[in-house]
């Protein structure tokens, strides 16, 4: 995917989804999650590939290792650029999502790119450590993933920006790093804890940044959007 902020689709309809688009100019990244997809399925991807927009299909797939091959055969051969799985799935399931994604893409198209998360940008500590029993500390946990997905033979990570750092140190600069949670200091958190700005996303070392409601709910969407592109781009003369 182009390294520009990747816009997430958070809409119920393909008619609001290009209603919103229709704001904007150029080709950009957009990301089609759960709800979107289940309502509109593979034509939704279909109508933002015809329309010259990179896909992020995140629909965070996680059971057994067959299903998941199989399930990301199909999703190979919709075009998306980048698609994702919970590392928590372990290292055969990873395995297999590859497998799966290797055989279902079409000959002379690239293989979509596939990213694991590690721990949900809503998730804190202590969440972590009760719910989960995951009795270490939370970057230990997401560096544990990270190290795990790599080893697996995906191409990176969802994590919070408050770990790409440490994941660059450990994984390398060229390990994707896809980071949610990203708002202007005006956008408040929503249900999201581990937040950052662009900028720090930027000095973080993200790769890419994932922004929702800081740009769909904008009193102008657009501007917000120029706004984000700009200080993630350190074009903002910081």
């Amino acid at each position: 995917m182009k390294t520009s902020p990747i816009i997430a689709l958070d809409f119920d309809s393909s008619q609001k989804v290009f209603d919103f688009l229709s704001l904007f100019e150029g080709d950009m990244n957009v990301k089609v999650g759960m709800q979107l997809y289940y309502k509109e399925g593979p034509a939704i991807v279909h109508q933002l590939k015809e329309a010259g927009f990179d896909v992020f299909l995140d629909l965070k797939l996680h059971d057994i290792p067959n299903t998941v091959k199989s399930a990301m055969e199909v999703l190979a051969k919709l075009g998306v650029d980048l698609v994702n799985v919970h590392a928590a799935g372990g290292k055969s399931m990873m395995e297999a999502a590859l497998e799966g994604l290797d055989k279902g893409t079409p000959a002379g198209n690239r293989r979509p790119s596939i990213i694991g998360v590690t721990q949900l940008t809503s998730t804190d500590e202590k969440q972590m450590r009760e719910e989960q029993l995951i009795d270490t500390s939370l970057r230990e946990s997401v560096l544990h993933y990270a190290k795990l997905t790599q080893a697996s033979g995906l191409d990176g990570v969802v994590c919070s920006v408050h770990e790409a750092s440490l994941i660059s140190e450990e994984c390398g600069v060229n390990f994707l790093k896809v980071t949610p949670g990203i708002r202007l200091p005006e956008s408040g958190k929503h249900d999201q804890i581990r937040i950052a700005t662009p900028e720090e996303a930027r000095r973080q070392g993200s790769t890419h940044i994932v922004v929702g409601r800081a740009i769909t709910n904008a009193a102008d969407p657009r501007a917000a959007y120029e706004t984000i592109h700009s200080k993630w781009k350190g074009m903002d003369g910081e």
